[in-house]
């Protein structure tokens, strides 16, 4: 992870320290459109294809690795959508820290790490903190969707999202056959069910 994003992909990729403490969506994205988040968003097929079939709606991409947070903007870049962008940063101190409370209208978590070594699984990014901070930032009836292949991990995120306060469970999604190789919700998700792994998936309202 570098300091300074290159010039070229301004301003389709952005560090924490390139924006304000609170960010105002209406300058960010220069429109009044409803914001989701793709938190997570690695080389951003998701995101490119969330932007490209949804021209009504904003959608920032968060992603702790530059590089891959770099790609995933690039690809934007290339088709001047002009309702993606990509945050390079953690994104619990991005949401603690510069999202005003219940601006979010959607939060996408796919695949996250699930840190298998157990010496290792305080890095994950579902904690109790962090879905304290999606009940921050999400806005009363807005919705979290998270996908994962790993059980055990699914296990505990649905039972954080399950037994906070603040949310509800919705029916599960069910993954759509792809109609072709970019079809896939995220380029993980395409390696791993052309693997056989099993998805599992989750819907959450703000309430």
């Amino acid at each position: 992870m570098t300091a300074d994003p290159p010039s070229d992909l301004f301003p389709y990729f952005r560090t924490l320290n390139d924006v304000p403490a609170t960010v105002n969506w209406a300058e960010f994205f220069g429109n009044t459109q409803p914001v989701e988040l793709d938190i997570g968003c690695g080389r951003g097929l998701f995101l490119f294809n969330s932007t490209e079939a949804h021209p009504e709606t904003n959608f920032l991409g968060l992603e702790l690795d530059y590089t891959e947070g770099r790609r995933g903007a690039r690809r934007l870049q290339k088709r001047e959508f002009p309702n993606g962008r990509v945050i390079g940063g953690d994104a619990h101190e991005f949401l603690r820290t510069r999202v005003a409370a219940h601006s979010v209208s959607r939060a996408h978590v796919y695949f996250p790490d699930p840190w298998w070594k157990r010496r290792h699984r305080k890095r994950r990014l579902y904690n109790e903190h962090f879905v304290d901070l999606l009940s921050k930032v999400v806005m009363h009836g807005g919705e979290v969707h998270s996908w994962t292949d790993v059980e055990e991990y699914f296990g505990v995120i649905s039972g954080l999202m399950n037994h906070h306060a603040d949310f509800e469970v919705l029916p599960a999604p069910v993954p759509k056959a792809p109609a072709h190789d970019m079809d896939y919700l995220t380029s993980f998700h395409r390696r791993r069910t052309l693997d056989g792994a099993n998805t599992y998936t989750g819907c959450w309202r703000r309430k």
